[in-house]
């Protein structure tokens, strides 16, 4: 098995928009939420200790502006805590529900590799097998053929497979925020453009390989992805307030704060909450709330999902590029990362973007965990530090 952890050649890398995962979105998703929106003078409702983590919540709402932010933790000994800060709606002034439900983004590509994962230890995929075995004829372009890109690469953003949403973000968070995609239309989109690098040779984080893992999943188990994660993980682990969201299914089910967005910088913030998520399907789809999160990425860590030898294939990283903006030391695993943490050791999650909501969240190997949930992408003060992936450090290392 070819060693996955080596450092790969520099290549030229394309972050992805709304879905990729949270902590590095794409440049013009973070241009065009450089806005300065009109928010409540201080932070609202937050529930929890007077600790670092509820002061770093306060300040997200107060000096980031935005309207809403959510957290849960878990600490060394197990206990959990909730907080909100900001207004759940800017126009009723309403309470932030405590570990409300917010789009997860790409948090999602953790669960679909999870499942790819659990077909591998059944003997259905191989990690190294070339996507043509169970795709054929599908994956060609320029310079893209699938018989030289394999599972593992899918997995891990070194298929070099153009990121299909880089060319559709305008339009979706515009005039198409309500139309239906099918995912072989999502794939045909990254598919009219050329291979960023010969697989292998480069990492480029693209919400195209998780298209064609969810694709893989529903070929070789003759059923749809959402029914699978649900089976799989979901039920399996009882996240009672994760779901795989329906056709045509735009609302968010249960208590949630409005997710918001501004159509040009310096604009007002547009309530953005209700849209068609088929856009993200394998790589970005899913509902779920801060606490929830935690729970997965901890049950993920612990074995509870994954057999010892395919969760180790999972935490099998390779190194990031320093210009991708995920933060130093970064390194990415099957459908995971691995951060290093300020405090020392390494926090495991992956964290997601989509228009409306923003979530960092990490864990740890001995049972730390923390979520943090936004209502937009990218702060509308416009600044680009990542304050909420910090908070999501500070919570693991109070």
């Amino acid at each position: 098995m070819t060693d996955r952890s080596r450092r790969l050649p520099s290549v030229r890398v394309l972050s992805s928009s709304g879905l990729r995962r949270g902590i590095a979105m794409v440049a013009v998703m973070a241009a065009a939420l450089a806005v300065g929106g009109t928010l409540p003078a201080a932070a609202a409702q937050t529930h929890g200790s007077g600790d670092l983590v509820r002061q770093g919540l306060e300040r997200l709402v107060r000096d980031d502006r935005y309207p809403a932010a959510l957290a849960a933790t878990v600490d060394r000994d197990g206990r959990t805590r909730n907080y909100t800060a900001g207004v759940a709606d800017l126009r009723t002034g309403a309470k932030v529900p405590v570990d409300g439900q917010v789009r997860a983004g790409s948090n999602t590509k953790a669960f679909t590799a999870t499942v790819v994962l659990q077909l591998v230890g059944e003997g259905r995929i191989t990690l190294d097998a070339p996507i043509e075995e169970y795709l054929p004829d599908l994956v060609r372009g320029e310079g893209i053929d699938g018989r030289r890109i394999t599972v593992r690469q899918l997995l891990q953003h070194t298929s070099g497979l153009p990121n299909y949403t880089d060319f559709m973000v305008a339009d979706y968070i515009g005039e198409r925020r309500h139309t239906y995609y099918q995912p072989r239309a999502l794939l045909d989109v990254a598919l009219a453009h050329k291979a960023l690098f010969a697989p292998g040779t480069g990492w480029s984080y693209s919400n195209t390989n998780y298209v064609l893992a969810g694709l893989l999943v529903e070929k070789v188990t003759g059923r749809p992805l959402a029914e699978q994660i649900t089976h799989r993980v979901i039920d399996r682990i009882g996240l009672r307030h994760t779901y795989f969201p329906g056709v045509g299914d735009e609302g968010i089910r249960e208590a949630h704060p409005q997710g918001y967005h501004a159509a040009k910088p310096g604009g007002p913030l547009e309530d953005i909450t209700r849209l068609d998520p088929s856009w993200g399907w394998a790589a970005g789809q899913l509902i779920s709330t801060p606490a929830d999160l935690n729970r997965f990425f901890a049950a993920l860590v612990g074995g509870r999902l994954l057999g010892p030898a395919e969760l180790a294939q999972m935490r099998t990283t390779v190194e990031v590029p320093d210009d991708t903006g995920l933060g130093t030391g970064v390194r990415f695993g099957l459908g995971v990362t691995s951060t290093p943490l300020s405090c020392g050791g390494l926090a495991w999650g992956h964290g997601g973007d989509i228009p409306g909501y923003s979530t960092r969240n990490a864990v740890t190997d001995d049972g730390r965990a923390a979520a943090v949930a936004v209502t937009a992408v990218g702060a509308p003060t416009g600044q680009h530090v990542d304050n909420a992936q910090a908070l999501v450090d500070t919570a693991l290392c109070r």
